[in-house]
């Protein structure tokens, strides 16, 4: 009626309608993650964290503008089973994923390792399912690790899967051919761990628009180690400018332990890996979304610094801790953990963190309802990225009730505060650590605190019980 009785009423009310939309405040985009996984990278391998041989001046940045934790683990100190923690928020033993995928098994032992799962139950709702369910666009590229056909990164919540099967390691190493049949080869040269990046900056691109979940899983540094052709020249030569070249070794149980990092091929595959993790970080900021992407950057256990003594050394040393990959010493759970969350204060955290905690943090930084049914131990990283001095956790444990080739025998840890205590089943005795004191655990006190010693054993059982872990069992054959 007004616009019969007034004409241009129509043209005053689309100017109205117009100018209210163009001043309205832009709501904000949704909030992006990416997650970048190096796989056996050592807590001592990157020069924020110590390293003088390896040289990572990206990452060395990105953890001057990020939270850099001093004292993050590994759910458990070999893949699998810290892959599935973080996909579930769940501790290994929740989930029967207690070893490498198919593990060792040796029959020829004094124990038998329990027979645990070779693949990730469907019936878990991983992180990629929890974000795909609101609205995220998800993407995996690179190891998996957890299960074959009918339990890979597509039977998980992942849109698309670029490299993730059953293999550990690349079968056909780190230059085209590379044998996956996840992963169509490259031209002649092309090197996994920039095709690998390439992929997940393509994958960004396309969906700037958000909200993506990327999860970039690095297949590097693991064996084999196989040098960069582009870098290996410049470690070649830092290390003849070394006083000593050669990699210094301790015993470690039925092992021995790097203690120096010289291992020019291993510095090369670092160094670029490095280079890649900067080529993500300049995506970011060209394609505009920096400002509301949640970077997350760790490893899935400790260094591999220890290795039987039959075999050749091990390639890298995260001195000054004890043991490496493979040993509940801190040497192979604790792991470089550099988090960069817009808007928060750059810093460095000394909270002791676990990998199940990443499930809990992603769905609260993209304003998620929590699922504590799923990630049952995992606690939100949220309050430590916000200021707080602390999370309410009262414990982490780790439990390996397997032999593994760097000498480790069955055995488990927990950590309450600063006291650490490691049991071991093969042969049975019990360590007991002060770690502000002796983060090298160099130092066995246990009998000089025993009631300290038994009070963390007496915890130690209590978290194995409750999370349905298995033991190992004595092997009728062995003599």
């Amino acid at each position: 009626m007004y616009a019969r009785i007034f004409p241009r009423f129509r043209f005053w009310v689309g100017c109205a309608l117009l100018f209210s939309c163009a001043c309205s405040p832009k709501s904000p985009p949704p909030p992006n993650v990416l997650f970048i996984l190096v796989d056996d990278l050592g807590w001592k391998d990157l020069g924020c964290y110590g390293s003088s041989f390896h040289e990572t001046p990206n990452i060395d940045r990105l953890a001057a503008s990020s939270l850099r934790f001093t004292q993050a683990y590994s759910a458990n100190p070999v893949c699998s089973p810290t892959r599935a923690a973080i996909m579930t928020g769940k501790h290994p033993s929740r989930l029967n994923i207690t070893d490498w995928i198919p593990g060792q098994d040796p029959r020829d032992r004094p124990l038998l390792g329990p027979q645990d799962l070779d693949h990730l139950p469907l019936e878990e709702t991983t992180l990629a399912e929890a974000l795909k369910a609101h609205g995220y666009q998800t993407f995996f590229a690179g190891k998996w690790h957890l299960g074959d056909t009918g339990y890979l990164p597509e039977d998980q919540g992942f849109d698309l899967n670029l490299g993730g099967h059953h293999r550990g390691s690349p079968p056909g190493g780190y230059y085209v051919p590379y044998q996956n049949p996840k992963l169509p080869d490259g031209p002649e040269g092309e090197y996994l761990t920039d095709r690998l990046t390439q992929e997940a900056i393509q994958y960004m691109q396309t969906h700037k628009d958000g909200p993506f979940f990327v999860f970039l899983s690095y297949y590097t540094v693991h064996t084999p180690i196989q040098p960069n052709r582009e870098y290996i020249e410049h470690y070649r030569q830092k290390r003849l400018q070394l006083a000593d070249t050669l990699p210094q070794q301790v015993p470690e149980g039925e092992g021995l332990t790097v203690t120096r990092q010289v291992n020019a091929e291993y510095a090369s595959m670092v160094h670029a890996m490095d280079v890649n993790v900067g080529r993500l970080m300049n995506s970011l900021q060209r394609l505009g979304i920096q400002e509301h992407t949640l970077v997350i950057f760790t490893s899935d256990n400790g260094g591999l610094s220890t290795l039987e003594k039959n075999r050749p050394p091990a390639p890298t040393s995260v001195r000054p801790l004890r043991g490496g990959k493979g040993w509940c010493y801190e040497g192979g759970i604790r792991v470089p953990l550099i988090i960069s969350m817009p808007g928060a204060e750059p810093g460095i955290r000394e909270e002791a963190v676990a990998s199940y905690d990443f499930y809990p943090t992603v769905l609260e930084w993209a304003g998620l309802p929590l699922m504590p049914a799923q990630h049952q131990d995992g606690l939100s990283l949220m309050p430590l990225l916000r200021g707080a001095d602390s999370l309410q956790r009262e414990a982490l444990f780790w439990h390996y009730p397997h032999y593994h080739g760097s000498a480790w025998t069955p055995g488990a840890a927990i950590r309450m505060g600063d006291w650490k205590l490691v049991e071991f089943y093969d042969p049975a005795r019990t360590e007991l650590f002060h770690l502000s004191q002796d983060p090298g655990e160099e130092r066995n006190v246990a009998t000089e605190y025993p009631e300290k010693a038994a009070a963390l054993r007496q915890a130690l059982l209590k978290m194995q019980a409750e999370t349905g872990s298995r033991f190992p069992t004595k092997n009728p054959d062995w003599q």
